[in-house]
């Protein structure tokens, strides 16, 4: 008899290789700067890269260690096997089996060797169980005679390798013989050595993302330092220094970038430039026309007072004409005045005379000075006193109470009050920079009416010059003495800035329009901001 060649092949139930699969690691932190971020994608990748490289490798080695720990057991078992089968009687009996058992173990060297025939088992060690480690699958497949098998297979949480083949008859029909051999090998030096393996990787690990860190954070600062000086001029180009501009190096994107925001800052600069000689001209075409017009509207206004006079004494249709030359040459007089105001106030040329005054005094006066006081219900709070520009808080009153007497429907009722409540800003009123802070203290001056009010977009537009809501709103020309010149507000709301306040407008409980004038309550002696 001789033991069969048969080529091995790995089955069985328990020889599944397990896999080293790479863990997935994501990063699902929010991260604000672009340093952070290049960095973390930075390590990210060297990490899953790393990570995924020692799964590699641990599997290849794992299998090339296993094979060739296979190959050779499957060889030694075939060739031991065979040359102790040679000598060997079958039927057996139990001492004749155990002695086959311990030559076949003996050429294997630390193995333990199971013969097995029908009934009889011999094991090589007695004191070994081999039940949990040769499987009823291996068995089956031996049995079967189809050549050497083995199988991996874990006992204990011990790895083992175990090899069986069929003895044959060497008669040339290859018949099985009823011999089967099992032969277990220890697996754990082998576990052992990929377990190093792995361990000595893993600690390399940690060296890379390290390296990778440091590679990503000099890549940063290489990219970034460009972006970041780009970042810079953009925003003293968004303050106002149109000359802001950055240095161009290389021929990179970054360089092209950097080119295209010089050039683009060179053409705002040029339009920038354009623009503020075409205002300025335009500011001083205003202020010229208003000032020349100021002499021939004197004589017109001379003239159209003698006419006035004497319309009485003309025809109708001629005192009709009489007094609608006063009026008009009256309402173009005080255009050329609130051009010239605006001009100087787009010129910067305006200060205030500010001192402590009376308030409540300020607003009887303003009213009283146009023959107002019998027209306007008023509520003043009397000892309220503020550092203020009399005449242009004079100015302020005039135009919101002329205002609503013009347009609006009595009563027009102007209330003098404090408040510590933060002003609203309903009418977009509100200059940037000014100040409502809570618990600061304010004088507020609200002129209301029972007119038809504003509609909410005539609201965000009342402030604009020359901007009129006659549809809105009723006319009372032939009161009031004509219309006014579209610039009141205007001036009125530049008069409240140039105090640190502003002005509101806001749709009355009882319909109406309702302006707030808000003005810091500041007293002499106090830091005005």
């Amino acid at each position: 008899m001789s033991g069969t060649g048969g080529t091995g092949g790995a089955g069985g139930a328990g020889g599944a290789h397990p896999a080293g699969g790479s863990p997935k690691r994501r990063s699902r932190r929010l991260v604000g700067g672009l340093r952070t971020r290049l960095v973390v994608t930075f390590v990210v990748v060297a990490l899953i890269s790393a990570v995924t490289a020692t799964a590699l490798a641990y599997r290849d080695a794992r299998t090339a260690v296993l094979r060739r720990t296979q190959d050779a057991a499957v060889n030694d078992v075939r060739t031991r096997v065979t040359a102790v089968a040679a000598d060997f009687d079958l039927p057996p009996d139990q001492r004749s089996l155990a002695r086959f058992a311990a030559k076949v173990s003996d050429g294997l060297g630390a193995r333990i060797v199971v013969a097995r025939y029908q009934d009889l088992v011999a094991v090589s060690d007695p004191l070994a169980d081999t039940e949990g480690r040769i499987t009823v699958e291996l068995r089956s497949a031996v049995r079967a005679g189809d050549g050497t098998r083995f199988q991996r297979v874990m006992w204990r949480d011990e790895p083992y390798l175990v090899v069986g083949m069929p003895v044959t008859y060497a008669d040339g029909d290859r018949r099985f013989s009823g011999l089967e051999v099992f032969a277990i090998t220890d697996l754990r030096a082998e576990r052992d050595d990929t377990a190093a393996l792995l361990d000595s990787v893993r600690a390399g690990i940690l060296p890379v993302v390290v390296l990778a860190a440091i590679l990503a954070l000099l890549a940063a600062g290489t990219v970034l330092r460009p972006v970041r000086k780009l970042g810079r001029a953009t925003r003293e180009l968004a303050e106002g220094d149109l000359g802001s501009r950055v240095a161009v190096k290389g021929h990179d994107e970054l360089a092209d970038l950097a080119r295209t925001f010089n050039e683009t800052a060179d053409a705002l600069q040029a339009s920038d430039a354009r623009l503020r000689e075409q205002e300025a001209k335009a500011r001083r075409f205003v202020a010229d026309v208003s000032h020349e017009l100021r002499t021939p509207l004197a004589a017109m206004t001379m003239v159209a007072t003698v006419l006035e006079e004497d319309a009485d004494q003309l025809p109708p249709d001629a005192a009709r004409a009489a007094r609608t030359v006063g009026a008009e040459t009256a309402r173009l007089s005080r255009l050329v005045e609130d051009l010239m105001e605006i001009s100087r106030f787009d010129a910067n040329a305006i200060r205030l005379n500010a001192a402590e005054t009376d308030l409540a005094d300020t607003v009887r006066a303003s009213l009283a000075l146009r023959g107002w006081a019998d027209r306007v219900e008023v509520h003043l709070d009397e000892g309220v006193r503020a550092v203020v520009d009399r005449r242009r808080v004079d100015v302020i009153v005039a135009n919101l109470v002329g205002n609503a007497l013009r347009h609006g429907v009595p009563p027009v009722i102007v209330t003098l009050g404090t408040s510590t409540t933060p002003r609203t800003t309903g009418a977009t009123s509100t200059p940037p920079g000014t100040r409502a802070d809570a618990g600061e203290e304010w004088v507020t001056v609200e002129v209301a009416d029972h007119g038809p009010g504003l509609p909410p977009e005539a609201r965000e537009r009342v402030f604009d010059r020359f901007y009129k809501a006659d549809a809105a709103r009723t006319r009372s020309a032939a009161d009031t003495g004509g219309q006014g010149s579209g610039l009141g507000t205007a001036i009125a709301l530049e008069n409240a800035r140039l105090h640190g306040g502003t002005i509101d407008v806001t749709e009355g409980p009882e319909g109406g329009a309702v302006f707030t004038l808000w003005l810091p309550l500041r007293h002499t002696g106090e830091d005005a901001e």
